[in-house]
């Protein structure tokens, strides 16, 4: 039987359809942006390489994403880099802020609505959504969006982003410290389930510590040497992007908005103590295969460390 490190990449490449767009997001935000941000196109490949992905895969993917504005490529002699646009870096540092938390969110027990004032065309109605979805709001109906943490001035950024800036105008942003102001009488755990149906998203994040528990285990009381370079990177960069696909559907509630006994919190606790253990010999293994079109390995910022300090118990495990 494979240990679970090797297990859980095995599963990963044995699946028939691969998102490997998704995945170079997950690789750019957490392994490529702490070193400068951009990449050789050769050295993409052969980080992927590992996990089953083509080359034809990487390369219909970048320019997918480059078509996306996620990605845009600059070219040196006959070597392309790749790095992330405005917008791009934008998402994988709002993805950054909730993954790497260092704790659950805080309440003010203050609500942020968002009212819309004004009819708006079909692709308008739908790209607010999409944004603000993004930003972790929820839904009330389609011309009400509720947030329990949300900074206005951050929102009005992230639409102007994403190209909504002439619905600003139509937009009315309201501070409500009472349900009752927002019309719900029935109290916050109603107000919740009106916003969001967090019942798919316990049972995701459920199966997200039953995959990973296991590898911490392995890893755990010093087995460490069990795992080689480029195993922990593999994980790492699995790793991280599962609990990114989790996060994006996550409006990362206050402790105090969510049901008892909420797996979200053992899920961002078992990815903070895998995490910490798996950087060392990934980082060795970026030293030996990460590269920019000139040949040079960019070092890590030295604040990126930073991530997940051990300020959990759970950390020491």
């Amino acid at each position: 039987m494979s240990p679970p490190t090797r297990a859980r990449i095995e599963s990963f490449s044995s699946q028939k359809r691969v998102h490997a767009a998704s995945l170079i997001i997950s690789l750019f935000g957490d392994l490529i942006l702490p070193r400068g941000g951009r990449v050789w196109l050769g050295s993409l490949i052969r980080l992927l390489q590992p996990l089953g992905i083509s080359e034809r895969l990487v390369r219909t993917s970048v320019f997918r994403l480059a078509k996306d504005e996620w990605l845009f490529s600059e070219t040196l002699g006959r070597r392309s880099d790749y790095l992330l646009t405005p917008s791009g870096k934008r998402r994988c540092e709002d993805a950054a802020r909730q993954i790497y938390a260092a704790h659950a969110p805080r309440w003010d027990h203050r609500w942020r609505l968002i009212l819309v004032l004004a009819p708006l065309a079909p692709q308008d109605r739908n790209a607010l959504r999409r944004a603000l979805f993004w930003q972790g709001f929820g839904a009330l109906d389609e011309a009400c969006f509720v947030h329990p943490g949300a900074d206005w001035s951050a929102v009005i950024d992230a639409l102007m982003a994403e190209g909504l800036g002439g619905v600003l105008a139509d937009l009315l942003p309201l501070l409500a410290a009472d349900v009752n102001l927002a019309g719900m009488a029935a109290g916050n755990a109603d107000f919740v389930s009106r916003a969001w149906d967090l019942r798919e998203l316990a049972g995701a994040y459920d199966e997200f510590v039953a995959v990973y528990t296991p590898v911490l285990e392995q890893l755990r009381g010093g087995q460490q040497v069990a795992v080689d370079e480029e195993d922990a990177f593999l994980i790492r960069l699995l790793l991280i992007h599962d609990y990114r696909r989790l996060l994006l559907r996550d409006p990362e509630l206050p402790e105090a908005l969510l049901p008892d006994g909420w797996p979200g919190e053992s899920a961002r606790l078992l990815c903070k103590a895998l995490y910490r253990r798996l950087m060392p010999p990934s980082e060795r293994y970026l030293d030996r295969f990460l590269c920019t079109a000139d040949g040079t390995c960019p070092s890590p910022d030295p604040t990126f460390r930073t991530r997940f300090q051990p300020d959990d118990p759970l950390t020491a495990l």
